[in-house]
Order: C-alpha cells, then sequence, then structure tokens
C-alpha cells in the first residue's frame, strides 16, 4: 500500500506540473486513480510541503510549491 500512495504522489506531481492549480475533483479524473488512495497521496505531499490546499466552496484547490 505504501508504495501504491507513493507512486499516485508522483503522478499528482507530474499532473500538478502540468495542469497548475486545479479542484480536487479535477485531480481525482486527471489521475484516474481510486479517491481514497489520491487522498492519501495528497495528504502525504502536504505534509511534505510540497502542495498548496486553499478552500473552494466545499472542496479544495491544489497546486504545487513551488518554492519547496
Amino acid at each position: 500500500m505504501i508504495t501504491e500512495i507513493g507512486i499516485v504522489a508522483g503522478d499528482i506531481w507530474h499532473f500538478l506540473d502540468q495542469h497548475g492549480e486545479v479542484s480536487f475533483t479535477e485531480l481525482v479524473k486527471g489521475i484516474d486513480k481510486p479517491r481514497d488512495i489520491a487522498l492519501m497521496s495528497l495528504g502525504w505531499l502536504a505534509r511534505e510541503g510540497h502542495v498548496i490546499l486553499r478552500r473552494a466552496g466545499a472542496s479544495y484547490n491544489i497546486s504545487l510549491r513551488k518554492d519547496a
């Protein structure tokens, strides 16, 4: 499971690098991975300080932290 979370974290990183800031829904659709794994991977990236999460209504927008 840890390996899969790490691989999906890489997928998220590459998607955000190519698309800039996106909603969580766009991110999950874009990487085509299960929502639960995407959440775990996003948490990993957030904990490491690699992404910025911004509240957008009932959801969140996500972008890469460029100075990380």
